[in-house]
């Protein structure tokens, strides 16, 4: 049990560092504009899901959390 809780800790850890450093991640997703018979109208299009610092910064803290309960 001891074990999967530091696996977990050191899961959130990690997510909470990239979240900090990169805060977002960003995809190209191909829109259909327009379809005229068999023409067809498409244009590339970028999202962004963006991760406020609070969320990096708190999934750091609950992972160190973890990892220092779960040597003790």
């Amino acid at each position: 049990m001891r074990g999967m809780i530091s696996i977990v800790g050191i899961l959130l850890i990690l997510f909470g560092i990239v979240t900090l450093g990169y805060q977002g991640i960003t995809y190209t997703k191909q829109e259909k504009i327009a379809q005229i018979g068999d023409i067809q109208v498409t244009a590339d299009k970028e999202k962004t899901i963006w991760f406020p610092p609070l969320v990096g910064g708190i999934s750091l803290v609950a992972g160190i959390i973890l990892v220092i309960s779960s040597r003790r």
